[in-house]
């Protein structure tokens, strides 16, 4: 039973295996179950696709002493140079076209696994090797497809302002011989506006007064100079 392993994308390079595995090539695929906890029935597994197929055999790579053996090909190959090139393959998980005639293989496949240990006195190699299916499927970023998702943009809500107008309130300092009507025509272009130079200062110019001696202000008649005024 020989066995030959090609590069998929390098047919120059291949590889024969220079004996025959050790016994039956062995081909393994089983069905996959997905387990589910049933209310009152407990742990159910039900079938949800087919595993993974794996090809798998062991055998030898012979010394140099044993070039003549029945199960080494017509090529010897050293086993040194043998488990180098199987475990190089292996490490860059190279895609392979693997056939064995005999058992009626001829699958594209790579290495999941390579095992193999020297012994005895005559530079034998065992091994054990196994191969998964090869599939050709690409996996991309979304930036390599070009369909980056924009980060959405959180609406900025207006929060009312919590500071306090900065704004300077005006003045004015009462003089001799001021009546709010005065103060009013003097600021305002009006005397109209008197009535609201003293709701605006009721509490000032009634205690002005009472500091006065007066009972009150009598509305706004009675005001006294170095009395400050918030104008409205």
């Amino acid at each position: 039973m020989g066995a030959i392993l090609k590069e998929l994308h390098n047919s120059a390079s291949k590889f024969q295996f220079p004996s025959m595995p050790n016994e039956n090539v062995d081909v393994k695929r089983e069905t996959s179950y997905q387990e589910y906890n049933i209310l009152g029935k407990g742990k159910m597994s039900y079938p949800s696709g087919m595993g993974t197929q794996i090809i798998k055999w062991s055998g030898y790579f012979w010394g140099a002493g044993r070039k003549k053996l029945a199960s080494v090909n017509q090529k010897w190959i050293a086993p040194k140079t043998c488990a180098s090139k199987l475990k190089n393959w292996q490490t860059k998980k190279t895609p392979l076209n693997l056939v064995v005639s005999e058992a009626g293989i001829n699958e594209d496949v790579t290495i999941k696994s390579f095992e193999y240990k020297p012994f005895g006195g005559h530079g034998d190699y065992s091994y054990e090797i196994s191969f998964v299916p090869y599939g050709d499927t690409k996996i991309y970023t979304t930036k390599e497809l070009g369909i980056e998702k924009k980060a959405k943009k959180k609406k900025k809500t207006t929060r009312p302002s919590t500071k306090k107008s900065t704004k300077k309130k005006k003045t004015y300092r009462i003089v001799r011989g001021d009546t709010l009507c005065g103060i009013s025509r003097k600021k305002y272009k009006t005397e109209s506006k008197w009535r609201n130079i003293y709701n605006a200062n009721k509490k000032v110019i009634e205690a002005a007064a009472k500091k006065h001696g007066r009972r009150n202000s009598d509305n706004g008649h009675w005001i006294y100079p170095g009395t400050v005024l918030t104008l409205p």
